[in-house]
């Protein structure tokens, strides 16, 4: 028996790296996963429906139950499709892992627009398309009068909740997004029995692989045969636990990296000033000039 025997998963970009791990893992402890996979490069280019159906197939020869999807999920219609594909072929929806995640890194001056649009409409519009069409159907479902007990994972990043990387305002933006989405999502889907929470997770892919000052995180070799701290696989038991039926958690964000899980807390107050009267420049140029 796995404890996700009976629920009925979606994992976005899960043709590759920790995609694929999720939703290998989630099979292996009883859910049944539409794998979902645009199949492109790195940025985004391309497509290849050869990804999704080749984990589909993995999770199928090992006895479990799985379809391959290929709908682009930074699209209203496309995650839609997603959403009804798992209802209709497999039954219902249990649980969302919003993975699908792409790059175009460019400094802010030389940023064009399309390298700007392109990752804020992979990670966060499609983060939140799944999201809304998947907690329609649980808002439905639970006015119908069911008892919902769905799980929602969310992929955030360290270039997000700690702005880390130069290079990638548009990455960070999605993803610090991602991180405050999940948040204002876990406060309104609560009442449906709907949880949301995000990993902030860092492993071996291609993406950190592309990614400049990753490379030495990386660079030691792993003699083959011993534990690989940062391989995508490591990651995959945190969401397999959030995804739990029972799991208390909702409204965390958590990083993941190595041998280490932390529980972000957002902004924090470091120093303030006040005043009883209105605001001086003056005044302001003297008080402030300590924060510089």
């Amino acid at each position: 028996m796995g404890s996700l025997d009976g629920r009925v998963a979606v994992v976005t970009g899960a043709g590759r790296g920790i995609g694929r791990e999720h939703a290998l893992l989630l099979a292996q402890e009883g859910a049944a996963v539409v794998v979902n996979d645009l199949g492109g490069a790195n940025d985004g280019a391309g497509s290849d429906a050869g990804p999704a159906q080749e984990v589909a197939d993995e999770i199928k020869a090992a006895g479990g139950r799985a379809v391959a999807n290929t709908d682009n999920i930074a699209t209203w219609a496309g995650a839609q499709a997603l959403v009804d594909q798992a209802v209709e072929k497999l039954g219902g929806l249990d649980i969302v892992v919003n993975n699908a995640g792409i790059l175009r890194d460019a400094f802010v001056a030389g940023i064009t627009e399309a390298q700007y649009d392109s990752v804020i409409d992979v990670h966060l519009k499609g983060h939140f398309a799944v999201l809304h069409h998947a907690a329609a159907y649980w808002k439905e479902r639970s006015k119908a009068g069911e008892q919902v007990a769905a799980s929602v994972i969310n992929t955030a990043s360290a270039s997000g909740t700690f702005a880390v990387n130069s290079g990638q305002a548009n990455y960070g933006a999605a993803k610090a997004g991602i991180a405050a989405m999940t948040l204002v999502a876990a406060q309104e889907l609560e009442r449906y029995g709907v949880r949301v929470n995000a990993i902030a997770p860092v492993a071996r892919t291609r993406l950190t692989l592309a990614t400049p000052g990753m490379g030495a995180l990386f660079a030691q070799e792993v003699p083959e045969g011993e534990f690989d701290a940062f391989s995508p696989a490591n990651i995959a038991p945190v969401v397999a636990y959030l995804a739990q039926e029972k799991c208390p958690l909702s409204g965390q964000v958590l990083a993941v990296q190595g041998g280490a899980i932390q529980r972000l807390v957002g902004w924090t107050i470091e120093e303030t000033i006040e005043t009883d009267g209105p605001w001086l420049v003056e005044d302001l140029e003297r008080r402030l000039a300590d924060w510089a």
